[in-house]
């Protein structure tokens, strides 16, 4: 397992450029970067669906608490999860998603509880800037985005299509920077599997209502709307660097199932997979 070099001086720095690439930890096959964990000790992930413990239509590494599968198979792939990075149980905020544009944010661990409970109102971001605090968000189609900063701030973002058009992703991105005294261009995004315009089919007014607020680029005809082309248009409007966004390019519903779930493509009754991030403050992953 890669170690987890925490850099003090890490705001003179300017981070890797971002790249996802899988990897197993214990059971669970990740898409990280190892190199943005090696070089400011800042652990970004999107899980796949195998090495849990839950049954079909949910298996196997469900890590949704609210879609019918046994609350204590959920509870043991979080702690699959959470072992395998190091991540304390009770120090990992998980928001209930709304499809909103509310953000929590935890500055200092001894704050992670009440920041925790607070989410559970509803929240569709959590912003991290203290050592030892998780964030994860999960997902089954909606596009999963993580920003960090060299400053070691990160945001995990659920972003679906209204998520998308309230610009959630940008706002994340807004709320590092002002919190670190950093600008846009030298932020890292990465951008999870999720549904791709070959697959997001929409009405007539709302391809149109992207079009109007993105640009007709986002759009691959009439009807079929790019999620991820949206959110780069927004974040490089904000001043992103395009080289600084990564996205891991796999449609879930082109997946039929195999790596990651896909509300669609199952009907409507399958697990979640997840978005996550934390930042070490022991130099080590995995205690």
């Amino acid at each position: 397992m890669t170690e987890c070099v925490k850099t003090h001086d890490s705001a003179t720095l300017d981070l890797p450029y971002p790249r996802l690439a899988e990897g197993r930890f214990s059971s669970c096959v990740v898409l990280t970067d190892d190199e943005l964990n090696a070089a400011f000790g800042v652990r970004v992930g999107f899980t796949q669906r195998t090495g849990g413990e839950s049954e079909p239509p949910y298996d196997s590494l469900n890590l949704g608490d609210h879609v019918q599968d046994d609350p204590k198979c959920v509870r043991l792939n979080r702690q699959k999860l959470f072992r395998a990075f190091g991540m304390r149980e009770d120090a990992v905020i998980v928001p209930k998603q709304v499809h909103g544009d509310v953000m929590a944010a935890c500055e200092n661990r001894a704050d992670c509880a009440d920041v925790a409970l607070r989410a559970q109102d509803g929240a569709d971001g959590v912003i991290v800037s203290c050592d030892e605090v998780g964030a994860m968000l999960c997902f089954a189609d909606c596009v999963p985005v993580i920003v960090v900063s060299p400053r070691r701030t990160f945001a995990v973002v659920h972003a679906g299509w209204r998520g998308v058009m309230a610009r959630i992703a940008e706002s994340a991105a807004k709320r590092v920077c002002e919190r670190d005294d950093v600008e846009p261009s030298c932020l890292n995004v990465y951008i999870g599997p999720h549904i791709h315009a070959c697959h997001f089919e929409v009405g007539e007014d709302l391809a149109c209502r992207f079009a109007n607020e993105f640009g007709s680029s986002v759009l691959t005809d009439d009807r079929h709307v790019s999620l991820s082309a949206a959110l780069r248009c927004g974040l490089t409007s904000l001043g992103v660097d395009e080289r600084r966004i990564a996205d891991a390019g796999v449609c879930t519903v082109c997946d039929g199932g195999k790596r990651y779930f896909s509300y669609r493509a199952s009907g409507g009754r399958c697990g979640r997979h997840a978005a996550f991030a934390v930042r070490c403050g022991n130099g080590k992953e995995g205690l």
